[in-house]
């Protein structure tokens, strides 16, 4: 199984990455996880350049989410919503569908004690516009300064609710995607 893992954060300790980390090392042998390097490589979307020439880094961003049997997808909450960088990378996969009816898991990790419920519901909102099968349940992790320690996830409780997630990512890769 090929998992594509995007952070929607660009911080250099970001609680987001942390976690994310966490899932990749933790998940099953038979997946090969690609990461993201950086989304902050992609331009700001904009169509007339996708319809004239996609830049380089779109079309290898692009081809990623394609080969994917499922994504991760982590973001923090910014202004109630998902951060502009994932947004603008979202916006750059509309065009070539790279993720319809495609496994997609989220999780938003936050300090603040609603755990980024407001921009996983945004994020789970574009990406069933965008055709993919968003996971019903996402890991939202509040109040998570104290869960991530030196840039690892040390929480016990959250590592087993991320165990779950990505059991139920498996799954959703595994079983056959029918269009309505």
């Amino acid at each position: 199984m090929n998992v594509l893992a995007i952070c929607g954060s660009l911080r250099a300790q970001s609680l987001n990455a942390a976690v994310l980390r966490a899932a990749v090392q933790t998940a099953p042998p038979h997946w090969h996880v690609t990461v993201e390097p950086a989304l902050s490589r992609l331009p700001y979307f904009n169509a007339d350049v996708e319809q004239a020439a996609l830049p380089p880094e779109v079309a290898d961003f692009r081809a990623h989410a394609a080969a994917a049997d499922g994504l991760i997808i982590a973001g923090p909450e910014y202004v109630h919503g998902m951060s502009g960088v994932l947004k603008n990378a979202l916006e750059w996969l509309v065009g070539g569908g790279e993720l319809t009816l495609k496994p997609v898991a989220l999780i938003t990790v936050s300090p603040a004690m609603t755990g980024g419920s407001r921009a996983q519901a945004w994020t789970r909102e574009t990406l069933q516009v965008m055709g993919a099968h968003v996971l019903e349940d996402g890991l939202r992790v509040p109040g998570a300064v104290p869960k991530i320690v030196d840039g690892r996830l040390t929480d016990a409780a959250t590592s087993a609710r991320l165990g779950k997630l990505l059991d139920q990512l498996d799954a959703a890769m595994a079983a056959p995607m029918i269009s309505e």
